[in-house]
């Protein structure tokens, strides 16, 4: 009698991809591209079961692969008992560890067996043909049965449009009935579908079924874990960031995983504003450093303050730390009072503060009751999750909680979750972005957002002289893009004030210089009413042309939030 393993019918999954071709561009290129010679049956051993790939037609003309999964039940069930406390892959298992569909329809098992064959084609990679990963190709994807779960949204062949269709696939898909025999039945969950593109590249195809087919199940034949956000990223890398549904085809990847598909989300947002901006990620999401929250010389300017907090004598002999002078309060402590002082006289309750990083100035807003409704604003998601951790958001009390809200955007779009405000903060965030993209910023704040009062920090170039721990020509963080004078910051408010209807004031912030004027300058403008209208920039012109300054030295002590 044979054993358990042999005696259970091995269930099968079926794919298959085609393209056309002619003489001069041989459809059996396709052969090149997945790895697989089409004269040839070739077997892998997965997880649960064994892949065949076999070419049903294989011409100049025409070409076909097709992939057969073989799933062992038993070995289905075995693997699929969660990770050892109770935590099973899917509900499936929970519900009936033999009696399930998952031998049967193209789900998490297909895209895991997509991976394990294809891994080399879904890279890109084609060393005997290294042109032809990057040549898109008319493709033709045809899956029999694929479960298509609503769970609360809508499933069945709406859902294989809302995810197939804006990626440019033509989607034919039809429920497949319960039984045709008895149509009064209705419909299955499952849905029977065909792709086919203009032209894609393979790679890109491949990654597409790679994300989307566990996204149409719904849930997955294996235990979520933390490295699934990677996987999603990678696999989505260049067309999920941008996809109308990303946020349900996270949701529904990582099995409805809240605080993983957070996580997801932050990064895919982190991504699509980089590639707005047409920056690397690594460039925008550098708010979270670990210097001190002080300017350089920030306690006695003039001096080189050593890293146990002395002063190194003038011949440079290992002396022992000098006593500290008396400590008044930093730079970014003068900072934050000035720009709470001129909230306070403004009478604003509710205030974003726009560039938020890690919540220093949320947390002294917090302090006052007068404050209401407070938005932090950063591109970071490192720096939104460090503000979160330093504000401890979550053992605020409920009614404390209901007053902040931290949000990942860019300053640089206009976005309607800044409108209503009474004031807006801009500390130390201009000199962070390149001039020209300097008037979207004006534009997104002064003339969409619009709030009645409008608070700008930016250094005071002019005061760098007397930081001796400041190279001459150098800024105070690698980051900035500028510094302005008093002079050229003047002009700038100026400008922005008559461009958008406000009226302005400045103010110096920290100790004030006869000669250079204080270290950091505050921009305090207000409006009584708002216009009917307002109009987008059409110029990137500055009023006057500051120079900016290319280096990247970084001052001992920086200049963080």
């Amino acid at each position: 009698m044979p054993g358990a393993r042999h005696w259970a019918i091995l269930q099968r999954v079926f794919m298959s991809i085609s393209t056309t071709g002619s003489a001069e561009d041989p459809a059996t290129d396709l052969g090149f591209l997945l790895h697989k010679h089409p004269g040839k049956v070739q077997r892998f051993t997965t997880s649960h079961g064994e892949a065949h790939v076999f070419y049903p037609e294989a011409e100049d003309e025409v070409c076909t692969a097709a992939l057969l999964l073989d799933i062992d039940p038993i070995a289905l069930v075995r693997k699929g008992r969660g990770d050892g406390r109770g935590r099973g892959g899917s509900p499936d298992f929970a519900l009936a560890q033999y009696v399930n569909d998952r031998p049967y329809a193209a789900s998490s098992l297909l895209a895991v067996a997509l991976r394990t064959v294809f891994r080399s084609a879904m890279k890109g990679a084609c060393p005997a043909r290294p042109e032809l990963p990057g040549r898109a190709r008319p493709l033709r994807i045809e899956l029999p049965a694929v479960p298509a779960n609503g769970a609360g949204e809508s499933g069945g062949p709406a859902l294989v449009a809302r995810l197939f269709e804006p990626l440019g696939w033509q989607v034919e898909a039809a429920a497949i009935p319960l039984d045709e025999s008895f149509p009064e039945w209705g419909e299955s969950r499952y849905v029977r579908i065909a792709l086919s593109s203009g032209t894609v590249r393979l790679a890109d195809a491949l990654q597409h079924l790679y994300v989307l087919l566990p996204v149409l199940d719904g849930a997955k034949h294996y235990w979520v874990a933390p490295d699934e956000v990677d996987k999603l990223l990678a696999a989505g890398q260049g067309w999920l960031a941008a996809h109308p549904e990303r946020a349900l085809i996270t949701r529904r990847y990582l099995s409805r995983r809240w605080s993983l598909t957070r996580a997801a989300m932050e990064r895919l947002e982190l991504a699509r504003l980089a590639e707005a901006d047409d920056r690397e990620v690594e460039e925008i999401d550098n708010a979270v450093d670990d210097r001190p929250e002080e300017e350089p010389g920030d306690v006695n300017p003039g001096a080189s303050p050593d890293t146990n907090g002395g002063e190194r004598p003038e011949d440079g002999s290992a002396a022992g730390p000098a006593p500290e002078p008396p400590r008044g309060p930093s730079l970014a402590e003068q900072r934050r009072t000035a720009i709470l002082d001129a909230l306070r006289e403004t009478g604003a309750a509710r205030v974003a503060d726009l560039g938020c990083g890690q919540g220093e100035l949320i947390g002294e807003l917090l302090k006052d009751a007068r404050f209401t409704g407070i938005l932090g604003v950063d591109v970071s998601a490192r720096a939104l999750r460090a503000a979160s951790r330093k504000l401890r958001l979550e053992r605020l009390s409920e009614r404390q909680a209901a007053r902040v809200t931290l949000t990942q955007g860019a300053l640089t779009y206009t976005d309607a979750r800044l409108k209503g405000f009474d004031a807006a903060v801009l500390c130390e965030v201009i000199e962070h972005l390149d001039l020209p993209r300097l008037p979207a910023l004006e534009y997104a704040v002064f003339g969409a957002a619009r709030p009645r009062t409008v608070v700008v920090t930016t250094p005071n170039a002019e005061y760098n002289v007397r930081w001796e721990s400041l190279p001459a020509g150098a800024v105070r963080h690698a980051d900035h893009r500028f510094e302005w004078s008093r002079a050229e910051f003047r002009a700038w408010a100026g400008k922005v004030a008559a461009a958008y209807g406000y009226t302005v004031e400045l103010r110096p912030v920290g100790p004030e210089d006869e000669e250079v004027g204080a270290p950091t300058q505050l921009a305090l403008f207000t409006t009584a009413t708002a216009p009917t209208t307002a109009t987008a920039p059409t110029t990137t012109a500055t009023p006057t042309t500051p120079t900016e300054t290319t280096t990247t030295t970084t001052p001992e002590g920086g200049e963080p939030r």
